[in-house]
């Protein structure tokens, strides 16, 4: 599967067939700190992802007004 990382952007080919879970620790990303999208759906981390699947993680930015 294709797996595009943003902040830095890059991207890797990974296996598939397990789960988001699974694909994260592999990265050594903290599920908590990103969002992971396939086909501009968000996905939770029980999810299975496939070899045919592009995956986009982003990291998760969180804010608000003074």
């Amino acid at each position: 599967m294709k797996v595009r990382l943003r902040n830095p952007d890059r991207e890797l080919d990974l296996a598939g067939g397990r789960r988001v879970r699974e694909v994260l620790i592999e990265l050594g990303i903290d599920p908590d700190t990103v969002l992971v999208i396939r086909d501009g759906e968000l996905l939770t981390r029980e999810e299975r992802v496939s070899d045919d699947d592009r995956l986009e993680i982003r990291p998760v930015i969180s804010g608000g007004a003074a």
